[in-house]
Protein backbone atom coordinates (compact mmCIF):
# COMPACT_ATOMS: atom_id res chain seq x y z
CA UNK A 1 0.00 0.00 0.00
CA UNK A 2 1.39 3.81 -0.89
CA UNK A 3 2.54 4.77 2.39
CA UNK A 4 0.00 7.75 2.33
CA UNK A 5 -2.94 6.14 2.23
CA UNK A 6 -1.58 3.61 4.98
CA UNK A 7 -0.80 6.76 7.23
CA UNK A 8 -4.57 7.91 6.72
CA UNK A 9 -5.62 4.22 7.25
CA UNK A 10 -3.67 3.76 10.61
CA UNK A 11 -4.09 7.18 12.16
CA UNK A 12 -7.27 6.68 14.00
CA UNK A 13 -8.61 9.71 15.76
CA UNK A 14 -5.07 10.98 15.64
CA UNK A 15 -4.06 14.60 13.90
CA UNK A 16 -1.54 14.39 11.65
CA UNK A 17 1.36 17.48 11.18
CA UNK A 18 3.17 17.77 7.66
CA UNK A 19 6.03 20.18 7.13
CA UNK A 20 6.69 21.81 3.83
CA UNK A 21 10.00 22.77 3.39
CA UNK A 22 11.94 23.62 0.25
CA UNK A 23 14.94 21.32 -1.48
CA UNK A 24 18.56 23.42 -1.37
CA UNK A 25 17.93 26.28 0.93
CA UNK A 26 19.21 26.91 3.51
CA UNK A 27 22.17 24.70 1.47
CA UNK A 28 22.58 22.82 -1.43
CA UNK A 29 23.03 19.70 0.88
CA UNK A 30 20.55 20.03 3.48
CA UNK A 31 17.83 17.87 2.06
CA UNK A 32 18.69 14.56 3.40
CA UNK A 33 19.34 16.16 7.20
CA UNK A 34 15.70 18.14 7.06
CA UNK A 35 13.87 15.20 6.36
CA UNK A 36 15.45 12.74 8.87
CA UNK A 37 15.38 15.48 11.27
CA UNK A 38 11.33 16.09 10.36
CA UNK A 39 10.92 12.26 11.32
CA UNK A 40 12.39 11.94 14.42
CA UNK A 41 10.95 15.32 15.43
CA UNK A 42 7.55 13.28 14.97
CA UNK A 43 6.39 14.79 11.99
CA UNK A 44 4.14 12.91 9.91
CA UNK A 45 4.36 13.74 6.10
CA UNK A 46 6.99 15.44 4.67
CA UNK A 47 6.29 18.06 1.72
CA UNK A 48 10.14 17.96 -0.20
CA UNK A 49 9.43 21.65 -2.17
CA UNK A 50 10.84 21.76 -6.10
CA UNK A 51 12.63 25.36 -6.47
CA UNK A 52 11.08 27.37 -9.61
CA UNK A 53 11.74 30.58 -10.86
CA UNK A 54 8.16 31.81 -10.78
CA UNK A 55 6.05 29.99 -7.88
CA UNK A 56 2.83 31.59 -8.73
CA UNK A 57 1.13 30.38 -5.64
CA UNK A 58 3.55 30.98 -3.34
CA UNK A 59 4.56 33.94 -1.02
CA UNK A 60 7.47 35.63 -0.25
CA UNK A 61 8.70 33.50 2.30
CA UNK A 62 8.78 30.15 -0.01
CA UNK A 63 9.64 32.67 -3.14
CA UNK A 64 13.30 33.66 -1.17
CA UNK A 65 13.41 29.87 -0.17
CA UNK A 66 13.51 28.95 -4.00
CA UNK A 67 15.60 31.43 -5.19
CA UNK A 68 18.09 30.32 -3.03
CA UNK A 69 18.17 26.97 -3.11
CA UNK A 70 18.41 27.85 -7.01
CA UNK A 71 21.40 29.96 -6.29
CA UNK A 72 22.61 27.26 -4.78
CA UNK A 73 22.51 24.71 -7.74
CA UNK A 74 19.73 22.74 -6.99
CA UNK A 75 18.04 21.29 -9.77
CA UNK A 76 14.93 18.47 -9.94
CA UNK A 77 17.53 15.34 -10.97
CA UNK A 78 19.98 16.53 -7.59
CA UNK A 79 17.03 16.33 -5.09
CA UNK A 80 16.45 12.68 -7.09
CA UNK A 81 19.94 11.99 -5.98
CA UNK A 82 19.33 12.84 -2.79
CA UNK A 83 16.23 11.33 -1.77
CA UNK A 84 17.79 8.10 -3.33
CA UNK A 85 20.59 7.97 -0.83
CA UNK A 86 18.17 7.99 2.32
CA UNK A 87 15.32 5.93 0.57
CA UNK A 88 16.20 3.03 3.38
CA UNK A 89 16.01 5.30 6.26
CA UNK A 90 12.80 7.30 5.66
CA UNK A 91 9.71 5.68 6.73
CA UNK A 92 7.36 8.74 6.70
CA UNK A 93 5.17 9.38 3.24
CA UNK A 94 7.56 12.03 1.30
CA UNK A 95 5.19 14.17 -1.48
CA UNK A 96 7.02 16.39 -3.95
CA UNK A 97 5.55 19.70 -3.95
CA UNK A 98 6.45 21.48 -7.62
CA UNK A 99 5.10 23.36 -10.62
CA UNK A 100 4.28 21.97 -13.89
CA UNK A 101 6.90 23.61 -15.68
CA UNK A 102 10.04 21.88 -14.21
CA UNK A 103 8.22 18.27 -13.83
CA UNK A 104 7.20 18.47 -17.66
CA UNK A 105 10.75 19.87 -18.49
CA UNK A 106 11.92 16.47 -16.70
CA UNK A 107 9.85 14.23 -18.33
CA UNK A 108 6.07 13.56 -17.08
CA UNK A 109 6.54 9.77 -17.13
CA UNK A 110 10.53 10.19 -15.83
CA UNK A 111 9.37 12.12 -12.96
CA UNK A 112 6.85 9.68 -11.91
CA UNK A 113 9.25 6.72 -12.36
CA UNK A 114 11.78 8.77 -10.18
CA UNK A 115 9.71 9.45 -7.62
CA UNK A 116 8.47 5.17 -7.36
CA UNK A 117 12.49 4.74 -7.68
CA UNK A 118 13.04 7.17 -4.69
CA UNK A 119 11.15 6.65 -2.05
CA UNK A 120 8.61 9.30 -2.24
CA UNK A 121 4.75 8.40 -2.38
CA UNK A 122 2.83 11.53 -3.53
CA UNK A 123 2.89 14.63 -5.67
CA UNK A 124 1.56 18.33 -5.44
CA UNK A 125 1.75 19.98 -8.44
CA UNK A 126 -0.48 23.47 -7.98
CA UNK A 127 -0.70 25.00 -11.83
CA UNK A 128 -1.59 21.20 -12.82
CA UNK A 129 -4.81 21.96 -14.89
CA UNK A 130 -7.39 18.91 -13.79
CA UNK A 131 -8.78 17.81 -17.50
CA UNK A 132 -4.70 17.45 -17.97
CA UNK A 133 -4.18 15.54 -14.74
CA UNK A 134 -7.22 13.20 -15.67
CA UNK A 135 -5.94 12.81 -19.39
CA UNK A 136 -2.20 12.39 -18.88
CA UNK A 137 -0.91 12.47 -15.36
CA UNK A 138 -3.25 10.40 -13.19
CA UNK A 139 -2.51 7.40 -15.28
CA UNK A 140 1.56 7.62 -15.79
CA UNK A 141 1.25 8.07 -11.97
CA UNK A 142 -1.08 5.25 -11.01
CA UNK A 143 1.39 3.38 -13.11
CA UNK A 144 4.37 3.86 -10.53
CA UNK A 145 2.09 4.09 -7.57
CA UNK A 146 2.76 7.51 -6.98
CA UNK A 147 -0.62 9.83 -5.90
CA UNK A 148 -1.28 13.00 -7.29
CA UNK A 149 -2.79 15.30 -4.47
CA UNK A 150 -5.26 18.12 -5.90
CA UNK A 151 -6.07 21.51 -3.87
CA UNK A 152 -9.18 22.94 -3.11
CA UNK A 153 -10.03 26.51 -1.70
CA UNK A 154 -12.96 28.59 -0.64
CA UNK A 155 -13.48 29.86 -4.23
CA UNK A 156 -13.70 25.59 -5.32
CA UNK A 157 -17.68 24.87 -6.24
CA UNK A 158 -19.51 21.99 -4.00
CA UNK A 159 -19.16 20.04 -7.74
CA UNK A 160 -15.56 20.45 -8.71
CA UNK A 161 -14.82 19.58 -4.70
CA UNK A 162 -16.86 16.36 -5.11
CA UNK A 163 -15.78 15.83 -8.38
CA UNK A 164 -11.79 15.97 -7.13
CA UNK A 165 -12.57 13.76 -4.07
CA UNK A 166 -13.93 11.21 -7.16
CA UNK A 167 -10.90 10.88 -9.31
CA UNK A 168 -8.12 11.64 -6.84
CA UNK A 169 -6.66 8.98 -3.48
CA UNK A 170 -4.59 9.89 -0.36
CA UNK A 171 -5.98 13.10 0.60
CA UNK A 172 -7.22 16.43 -0.54
CA UNK A 173 -4.77 19.49 0.22
CA UNK A 174 -7.58 22.23 1.44
CA UNK A 175 -6.07 25.64 1.21
CA UNK A 176 -7.26 28.22 3.95
CA UNK A 177 -7.40 30.84 1.69
CA UNK A 178 -7.59 32.11 -2.03
CA UNK A 179 -4.41 33.77 -1.73
CA UNK A 180 -0.63 32.70 -1.64
CA UNK A 181 1.34 30.59 1.05
CA UNK A 182 2.65 33.26 4.48
CA UNK A 183 1.77 32.51 7.79
CA UNK A 184 -1.34 33.97 9.32
CA UNK A 185 -2.40 35.01 13.16
CA UNK A 186 -5.56 33.53 13.24
CA UNK A 187 -8.70 32.16 10.49
CA UNK A 188 -11.55 34.66 10.24
CA UNK A 189 -15.03 33.43 10.25
CA UNK A 190 -15.39 33.17 6.74
CA UNK A 191 -12.66 30.64 6.56
CA UNK A 192 -14.17 28.75 9.36
CA UNK A 193 -17.86 28.39 7.54
CA UNK A 194 -15.49 27.05 4.82
CA UNK A 195 -13.73 24.41 6.61
CA UNK A 196 -17.54 23.83 8.00
CA UNK A 197 -19.19 23.41 4.61
CA UNK A 198 -16.52 21.08 3.73
CA UNK A 199 -16.57 18.71 6.33
CA UNK A 200 -20.17 18.28 6.45
CA UNK A 201 -19.69 17.08 2.84
CA UNK A 202 -18.18 13.89 3.98
CA UNK A 203 -16.17 13.25 0.93
CA UNK A 204 -14.57 9.88 0.85
CA UNK A 205 -10.89 11.62 0.69
CA UNK A 206 -9.30 12.88 3.92
CA UNK A 207 -8.04 16.58 4.30
CA UNK A 208 -5.47 17.96 5.30
CA UNK A 209 -5.48 22.16 5.37
CA UNK A 210 -2.79 24.48 4.46
CA UNK A 211 -1.21 27.62 4.01
CA UNK A 212 -1.20 30.48 7.66
CA UNK A 213 -0.79 27.74 10.24
CA UNK A 214 2.10 29.57 12.60
CA UNK A 215 0.47 29.39 15.93
CA UNK A 216 -1.76 27.60 18.14
CA UNK A 217 -5.33 29.15 16.67
CA UNK A 218 -4.36 28.03 13.35
CA UNK A 219 -3.13 24.36 14.16
CA UNK A 220 -6.37 23.88 16.51
CA UNK A 221 -8.43 24.96 14.02
CA UNK A 222 -7.31 22.79 11.11
CA UNK A 223 -7.10 19.84 13.33
CA UNK A 224 -10.51 20.17 14.40
CA UNK A 225 -11.86 20.58 10.77
CA UNK A 226 -9.37 18.00 8.91
CA UNK A 227 -7.57 15.12 9.40
CA UNK A 228 -4.90 17.70 9.96
CA UNK A 229 -2.13 20.56 9.46
CA UNK A 230 0.08 21.31 7.04
CA UNK A 231 2.72 23.96 7.74
CA UNK A 232 5.13 25.63 5.31
CA UNK A 233 5.93 29.05 5.39
CA UNK A 234 6.22 29.26 9.23
CA UNK A 235 8.75 26.57 9.42
CA UNK A 236 11.06 27.68 5.97
CA UNK A 237 11.01 31.22 8.15
CA UNK A 238 12.60 29.45 11.45
CA UNK A 239 14.70 27.26 9.23
CA UNK A 240 16.73 29.95 7.79
CA UNK A 241 16.70 32.12 10.93
CA UNK A 242 18.57 29.14 12.91
CA UNK A 243 20.32 26.85 9.37
CA UNK A 244 19.43 23.90 11.38
CA UNK A 245 16.07 22.08 11.32
CA UNK A 246 16.08 20.64 14.97
CA UNK A 247 16.86 24.57 16.32
CA UNK A 248 13.39 25.28 13.89
CA UNK A 249 11.73 22.41 15.41
CA UNK A 250 11.76 23.93 18.85
CA UNK A 251 10.85 27.34 17.86
CA UNK A 252 8.08 25.78 15.65
CA UNK A 253 7.03 23.94 18.55
CA UNK A 254 7.39 26.39 20.69
CA UNK A 255 5.01 28.80 18.38
CA UNK A 256 2.25 25.97 18.18
CA UNK A 257 1.81 26.28 22.16
CA UNK A 258 1.19 29.63 22.52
Amino acid sequence: MNKINELFAGRGDRKLLSIYFCAGCPSAESTADVIRTLERRGIDMIEVGIPFSDPLADGPVIQAAGTVALRNGMTLERLFGQLEEIKDEVSVPLVMMGYLNVIMHHGIERFFRRCSETGVSGAIIPDLPFADYLADVKPTADRYGIRVIMMITPETSEERVRFIDSNTDGFIYMVSSAGITGAQSSFDDAKQRYFRRIDAMNLRNPRMIGFGISNRQTLESAQANAAGAIIGSKFVTLLNETGNADDAMDRLYEDLRR
